[in-house]
C-alpha cells in the first residue's frame, strides 16, 4: 500500500545512503533522553565524516561551552547512545577506541547545530584538525613511516577530503583556500607516489580556482607533477614558470630543488634521459641534505640510475651506490624511502638485464612491481611489469609475459582514461614485448594466456615466480 497524504517518506537519502524512518526516529528519541552536554557533544560530531578517537574529538569538539578537558567523559557517556565502535587501527600505531557516527544519528546532530547556529565554527575547528592530521602524515612520509603515512591518509580520507573543499566554511571560500591548499599540497606522496593521481588533481585544482591572489610555489609545483603523472607533460609546463617565479619571490630555495626534479621528471618521460640526468643533479644540489616535503635525496639518485640504466651502466651503478650511501645516513633518523627503492629496483633490474643476467633481473623487476603495488602506483607497477615480461620473453615463456601484459592492460584501462598515455622511458620495455609477441598472438594458447592474465591481475602474478 502507498503512504497516505502527509505521511513521512519511508526513508531519506543521507550522505549517499538510505536511512530509513524508523530509525530516524529512535535517533530522535535517543537525542531526547541524552543530557545537554551529550546533546552538544552529539551535534558537534556531526561534522566528522568518518571514524575519530579522543583526541580528535577534544580539538574539534572542545570548545566554548563544551571544554577539551570535559570531553573525554561526555564522549564515554554518549557512545553507548549514538556511536558505533570502529577498529581501524593499523599495525603499531598508537591509539585509544575509535568510534564512528551512524547516518541516523548525525542527520539528527546536523540539524541541531545548524539550528543552534554553531555549524561554521565547528567545520572550522574540523578543517584545522585535518591540516594538523595532513601535515603529521607528510612528516611521516618524509621520516620514512610510509605506509603508515599512506594508512593515515587513506583511512581520514573522507574528512580530509571534506576540508580540501574550501566552499564548506561560511566565509567567503577564498578565505579558506589557504586551509585547503595545505592539506592538498600535503598529501602530495598519496597523489603521486600512491596512485590517486585522478583525485590528488581535481581536488588541488578545485582549491587553486578559488584561491585568492599569487598561489604558493609548492601548490604549483604539485599541480603541474600531477599533469606530468596524468600523461599531460606539455599542460605541466605553464604551470612550472609560474611555480618557478613564485618559489623565487618566496625565497623557497627548498621548491627550486623541486622544479628541478619535476623538469628532469619531464624529460625522463619524454625519452631525453641526457637533459633528465643534468636536472636531477641540479635537484640533488637544491634540496639539501634532508629535505622537509617531497621527493627525497634517494629518489632523486634512483631516478638519475633510470636515467643512465640503457646508455651508461657505469654512470647508473655510481647513483645507485650513492643512494645506499645517503639512505644509510637517512636510516640514523628515519626508516627506507619504498618509492626510491621500487624505482632503483627497476634501475637495478635494467642493468641486470644489460650484462645478460636475466634471472636476477627477473627478481629485481618483480621486486619492484611488488613495493609499487604495495604503495598503489599503476604507473610504477605497470612500468615494472613490463620489464618482467620482457625478462619472460627473452627467457623463452611468451605464455608468462603474456599473462603479466594482459593484467597490465586491465590495470591500466581501470586506473587512467584513454587520453592518458605512459613516458618514453616506459613504453620501451612494452615496444619490444608487443614486437615479439605480435607473430605469436595469432596462437591461441597466448590469447588464452593474454586473458588469464587479466582475470587474475597483477596482484596475484607479482607472487609467482
Amino acid at each position: 500500500m502507498g503512504r497516505g497524504a502527509g505521511e513521512p517518506p519511508e526513508y531519506e537519502v543521507l550522505w549517499g545512503e538510505a536511512v530509513g524512518s524508523g530509525q530516524l526516529a529512535a535517533a530522535e528519541a535517543g537525542y531526547a533522553s541524552a543530557g545537554p552536554a551529550e546533546r552538544l557533544l552529539w551535534e558537534r560530531l556531526s561534522v566528522f565524516e568518518g571514524a575519530f578517537d579522543r583526541r580528535a574529538v577534544e580539538e574539534v569538539c572542545g570548545h566554548g561551552a563544551l571544554v577539551a578537558t570535559d570531553v573525554g567523559a561526555v564522549l564515554e557517556r554518549l557512545a553507548p547512545l549514538a556511536l558505533l565502535p570502529v577498529d581501524d587501527l593499523f599495525d603499531g600505531e598508537d591509539g585509544g577506541p575509535r568510534h564512528w557516527m551512524p547516518h541516523a544519528m548525525r542527520a539528527v546532530g546536523a540539524r541541531r547545530l545548524t539550528a543552534r547556529g554553531d555549524r561554521w565554527i565547528v567545520v572550522l575547528h574540523h578543517r584545522r584538525w585535518c591540516v594538523k592530521v595532513a601535515r603529521r602524515a607528510a612528516e611521516w612520509w618524509q621520516r620514512g613511516r610510509q605506509l603508515d603515512a599512506r594508512d593515515l591518509a587513506l583511512r581520514e580520507l573522507p574528512d580530509l577530503a571534506a576540508a580540501m573543499d574550501p566552499t564548506t566554511a561560511q566565509a567567503a571560500p577564498g578565505d579558506e583556500t589557504g586551509a585547503s591548499l595545505e592539506i592538498a599540497v600535503s598529501l602530495w606522496f598519496l597523489w603521486v607516489a600512491c596512485g590517486r593521481i585522478t583525485e590528488g588533481r581535481t581536488r588541488l585544482r578545485h582549491a587553486l580556482a578559488l584561491h585568492q591572489g599569487p598561489p604558493p610555489a609548492r601548490a604549483l609545483w604539485l599541480a603541474a607533477f600531477l599533469e606530468l603523472e596524468s600523461g599531460r607533460p606539455e599542460d605541466a609546463d605553464p604551470l612550472l614558470v609560474q611555480a618557478w617565479a613564485s618559489a623565487v619571490r618566496d625565497g623557497d630555495e627548498r621548491c627550486l630543488g623541486l622544479l628541478a626534479h619535476l623538469r628532469g621528471a619531464i624529460a625522463l618521460y619524454q625519452g631525453r634521459a641526457r637533459a633528465a640526468a643534468g636536472e636531477f643533479r641540479e635537484a640533488l644540489e637544491q634540496i639539501g641534505d634532508v629535505p622537509d616535503f617531497g621527493p627525497t635525496r634517494e629518489a632523486c639518485w634512483a631516478a638519475l640510475a633510470l636515467c643512465y640504466s640503457r646508455t651508461d651502466p657505469e654512470a647508473a651503478q655510481e647513483a645507485l651506490d650513492q643512494l645506499e650511501l645517503d639512505g644509510a645516513r637517512r636510516r640514523t633518523w628515519a626508516g627506507r624511502d619504498l618509492f626510491a627503492d621500487a624505482w632503483a629496483d627497476h634501475a637495478r633490474a635494467e642493468l641486470l638485464a644489460w650484462d645478460g643476467e636475466r634471472t636476477r633481473a627477473a627478481e629485481h623487476a618483480r621486486r619492484a612491481l611488488r613495493e609499487h603495488l604495495r604503495l598503489g602506483s599503476a604507473a610504477g607497477a605497470s612500468c615494472a611489469a613490463e620489464l618482467l615480461a620482457q625478462m619472460r620473453l627473452l627467457d623463452g615463456r611468451p605464455d608468462l609475459a603474456a599473462h603479466i601484459l594482459g593484467a597490465v592492460d586491465l590495470l591500466r584501462t581501470s586506473v587512467f582514461d584513454t587520453s592518458y598515455r605512459p613516458g618514453r622511458y616506459c613504453t620501451v620495455a612494452r615496444a619490444r614485448s608487443d614486437d615479439a609477441l605480435r607473430a605469436l598472438l595469432d596462437d591461441p594458447e597466448l590469447r588464452e594466456a593474454y586473458e588469464e592474465g587479466a582475470r587474475k591481475g597483477l596482484f596475484a602474478l607479482s607472487r609467482e615466480r
